[in-house]
């Protein structure tokens, strides 16, 4: 009963836009009678409809921005060279910083994807770099939206005062 089934009832005859993972393999744009308008409008109402898309979607630039926009996490359905396109990447963590989780590695060690990601949620600091967690301001941002998180900050950021009473004033907040 999803709108997903629905889109897919009601548009009878057009190939499997979204048709759901068949396997690893990524085609490099739609066969003909693959509606690419039907997939945008799809993962517009529902990110994670991406992950039911046809293959070709997985590695549409438009397809996938237009998917982590709606759903940040949807990162996850993307191919490899989109989880570490930069641009793609910043969307879906300003989105969901949970996001950075699904980034390339490059990317999780990227200070302005990082901080994008940890200030929409702190937790993301976990996916972040080993650099990164000894960044102080990545760490103090990271507090600030959950102060949870500070077991994830390297152990040198454990004796810094400001970071831990930040993560205390959070926590009892």
């Amino acid at each position: 009963g999803s709108m997903l089934g629905a889109m897919r009832h009601s548009h009878v005859g057009r190939a499997s836009v979204l048709s759901g993972r068949s396997g690893a393999t990524r085609s490099p744009s739609p066969r003909e009678g693959e509606d690419v308008e039907l997939c945008l409008d799809a993962v517009r109402l529902n990110g994670c409809a991406l992950q039911h898309a046809a293959p070709w979607a997985w590695s549409d630039r438009r397809v996938v921005l237009a998917a982590v926009r709606q759903n940040g996490v949807a990162l996850a359905d993307a191919c490899d060279e989109l989880q570490a396109d930069r641009y793609v990447v910043l969307e879906a963590v300003k989105r969901q910083g949970w996001a950075l989780k699904y980034a390339a590695g490059s990317l999780q060690d990227d200070r302005e994807i990082v901080l994008e990601a940890v200030k929409q949620n702190g937790c993301a600091l976990q996916f972040a770099s080993g650099k990164l967690k000894r960044d102080r301001e990545v760490v103090l941002e990271a507090v600030r939206e959950c102060g949870h998180v500070l077991g994830h900050a390297a152990p040198d950021l454990l004796a810094d005062r400001e970071v831990v009473l930040e993560a205390v004033r959070i926590r009892d907040r």
